[in-house]
C-alpha cells in the first residue's frame, strides 16, 4: 500500500494542477490557433490565436493567449489564413438568388444564337407565362450591334420575353411583351429610350423603357424570393462573403429578409438601400435607421443615368462609337431633389448610381449643394466610372465616397475605349486616384452583373488582368490598388461605407466574429494565382456557415 501511495500521487497532483489551470483560464466559445490572422486593425497587424465568445471577438494576439483562455472548441487552423468576412459594399442580392430560381443565365454567351439556344431550353422547363433571362452582351459577340426581336417573335409569338443585358440598363424583347406593354414606335420614355428598325421597335428598350414590360410582369412568389435568398446565401459564405449591401429593394423584400433573419435561417448579414422607385420608401425613411444584428436600413439608391455597355450613361460629349447619343438622365432634377430632401430630413445616407461624366458631375454638384462643405455623411456614388478632370476633386471637397467594383474595370476594358476614346479613358476606372481623395474607399463585385467572388475582385484591383492574365501589362495601372488597399476595401472600407466599421470589417475584440479562412496568402501569393484561392471555412457571429471544421 505504502509504494501506490508514493506511485500514485505525483499522477493526482498533475491532474490536480491541470484541472486548477483549466479552471483558473477564462472561458471561450471558440479558440483558433496555428494561424496567420490579417487583423485589418490600423496598424495592420498579423496574430496568431483568435479567442470567440458569445458571438464576438474576445481577443486576438499571439500564441500567450492560449495561457489566458480555455474552450472546449479548439481550432488548429494549420498554419493557413484568417481575415475578416468579406463585405461586398454594392451587390444585387436578392435579384441574384431570384435569378438562379427562375431566368435563363444567359452570361458567357458568345453570340445571339447562342442566347436563342439558352431560352429555348430555359423555357421547356419553366412554365411561367413570361419567359425571363439575363446576362447577355453583344460586346462578347463577334457581330458587336445590338440584337433584335424577329428570332424571338418567330420561337415564343404568344408568350412574353424580356431578356435584361449584362448591365441591368438595356433589355430585349419580344413582339408579344411590346404588344402587352403598348410600345410603338411613337412611344417616348422620360429616361429611356427605344431602339427603332425599319420604323419599327427592335425589341431593344433602353433603362426606364424597360420598366414598361417589368411592371407588367407579376411579382415573384414569396417563396421563390426565400429560397432565392438561401441559394444567394450558400453561394456567398462559399466565397467568404458574411456582409453584403443590396444596392436598391423594395420595402416588401426588406420585411421578407428581416423575417427570414429573425426565424435564424437567414444568416449573413444585410445592409439594404431602400429603392427610390418604391413607392412605400418614405414610409418606412420616416421611422429612421433600421437595425439588428444581422440587417440594416440607413440608405437609398438613386440611379443618375444608365451603363456604358448600353450607351445609356451620360456623357458632357457625345460617344466616341455613337455621335450624337449622349446617354441619358434617368428621372428629372426635380426627382432627386425630392428623395435627397427627405434623405436630409430623416438622416439617411444617399447613394446614387452614376457612370458617365456628365452623370457623374450631376450627381457631385447636387450633393455638393446639399452637403455644403466638410462631413460625415458618407454620400456615396456608386461606380463613379467616368469622371471628369475637373471634378475628381469635389470628392475631396465634400467627403463624397466612390464606391467602386474593381471588376468593371477588366469586364469593360475590352471596349470602353471605343465607347469614349483615349483622353476620357483617363479619368475612366481611375480607383487609386478615387482613393487618393478621402484616403479610404468600399469595393463590390455589383453581382449578379461580375462573378459573385470577392477574391477576383481583390485580384481585379491589384492586377488589373482577366482570368487569362491580359493584358500582358495590366490595363491602367497608374490605378491599380495595393493589395493592403484592396484587403481594406472589400472588409474594413466597406463596412465603414456603412456606417458599421465599429461593428465588423476587422478582427479586433469587441467586434462580431465574421471570418474567413483561405488556403493562401493574399499579401504574398504570385498574382496569376489569386483567382484560384480556395475558401476553408466561414464564420458568422462565431457560427461556422461553410466548411468542415478542421481538426
Amino acid at each position: 500500500m505504502p509504494m501506490k501511495k508514493i506511485l500514485y500521487f505525483p499522477t493526482l497532483i498533475l491532474l490536480a494542477s491541470l484541472i486548477s489551470c483549466n479552471t483558473m483560464k477564462k472561458d471561450a466559445d471558440l479558440i483558433i490557433h496555428n494561424t496567420s490572422i490579417y487583423t485589418l486593425d490600423d496598424a495592420f497587424s498579423v496574430q496568431e490565436c483568435l479567442v470567440i465568445k458569445d458571438g464576438k471577438i474576445l481577443a486576438v494576439g499571439g500564441d500567450e493567449l492560449l495561457d489566458t483562455y480555455f474552450s472546449k472548441n479548439m481550432l488548429d487552423a494549420g498554419g493557413k489564413y484568417i481575415y475578416p468576412g468579406f463585405y461586398d459594399a454594392h451587390c444585387h442580392f436578392l435579384s441574384y438568388g431570384v435569378g438562379k430560381m427562375q431566368r435563363a443565365d444567359l452570361k458567357g454567351t458568345t453570340s445571339f444564337d447562342e442566347v436563342v439556344e439558352r431560352v429555348v431550353e430555359h423555357s421547356k422547363v419553366n412554365p411561367s407565362e413570361w419567359i425571363e433571362g439575363r446576362g447577355w452582351d453583344q460586346n462578347d459577340w463577334e457581330t458587336k450591334e445590338f440584337p433584335d426581336r424577329e428570332k424571338l417573335d418567330k420561337l415564343f409569338p404568344d408568350r412574353p420575353v424580356l431578356l435584361i443585358r449584362i448591365d441591368g440598363h438595356a433589355a430585349l424583347v419580344n413582339g408579344e411583351a411590346l404588344r402587352r406593354a403598348g410600345i410603338t414606335a411613337e412611344t417616348e420614355v422620360p429616361g429611356g429610350d427605344i431602339i427603332i428598325k425599319n420604323g419599327e421597335p427592335s425589341g431593344v428598350l433602353i433603362d426606364n423603357a424597360i420598366e414598361i414590360v417589368r411592371d407588367l410582369i407579376p411579382e415573384e412568389d414569396p417563396e421563390l424570393k426565400k429560397a432565392g435568398l438561401m441559394a444567394g446565401q450558400e453561394d456567398c459564405f462559399a466565397t467568404g462573403l458574411t456582409s453584403v449591401m443590396d444596392a436598391g429593394l423594395k420595402v416588401a423584400d426588406i420585411r421578407l429578409i428581416d423575417s427570414l433573419q429573425q426565424a435564424g435561417v437567414l444568416k449573413i448579414k444585410i445592409n439594404a438601400m431602400l429603392s427610390s422607385m418604391d413607392s412605400n420608401y418614405l414610409t418606412f425613411m420616416q421611422q429612421g435607421e433600421y437595425k439588428t444584428d444581422r440587417l440594416h436600413v440607413n440608405s437609398i439608391k438613386l440611379f443618375a443615368d444608365g451603363a456604358l455597355g448600353s450607351r445609356g450613361a451620360c456623357m458632357i460629349h457625345d460617344y466616341s462609337d455613337d455621335p450624337g447619343n449622349y446617354g441619358l438622365i434617368m428621372h428629372k432634377e426635380e426627382f432627386y431633389r425630392a428623395v435627397i430632401e427627405n434623405a436630409v430630413r430623416y438622416n439617411y445616407q444617399v447613394n446614387t448610381h452614376a457612370i458617365g461624366d456628365s452623370g457623374n458631375r450631376f450627381i457631385l454638384e447636387l450633393y455638393a449643394e446639399y452637403l455644403g462643405g466638410p462631413n460625415d455623411r458618407r454620400w456615396r456614388v456608386e461606380h463613379a466610372q467616368v469622371i471628369h478632370e475637373d471634378d475628381f476633386d469635389i470628392f475631396k471637397q465634400y467627403n463624397i465616397i466612390p464606391s467602386v467594383q474593381a471588376t468593371h474595370a477588366t469586364s469593360d476594358m475590352y471596349w470602353a475605349i471605343d465607347r469614349v476614346g483615349p483622353e476620357r479613358m483617363k479619368g475612366a476606372y481611375a480607383y487609386r486616384r478615387l482613393l487618393s481623395l478621402n484616403g479610404w474607399m468600399p469595393n463590390g463585385t455589383d453581382f449578379p452583373i461580375e462573378k459573385i467572388s470577392p477574391l477576383l475582385t481583390y485580384y481585379a484591383a491589384v492586377v488589373r488582368k482577366d482570368l487569362e492574365g491580359f493584358p500582358e501589362g495590366g490595363f491602367q495601372m497608374q490605378d491599380a490598388l495595393n493589395r493592403e488597399e484592396a484587403l481594406r476595401s472589400i472588409t474594413i472600407w466597406a463596412a465603414k461605407a456603412a456606417f458599421e466599421e465599429k461593428e465588423k470589417g476587422s478582427l479586433e475584440a469587441g467586434k462580431d466574429a465574421d471570418i474567413v479562412i483561405l488556403d493562401s496568402d493574399l499579401m504574398a501569393i504570385e498574382e496569376l494565382e489569386i483567382p484560384k484561392v480556395n475558401v476553408l471555412n466561414t464564420f458568422v457571429n462565431g457560427e461556422m456557415v461553410f466548411g468542415a471544421m478542421m481538426k
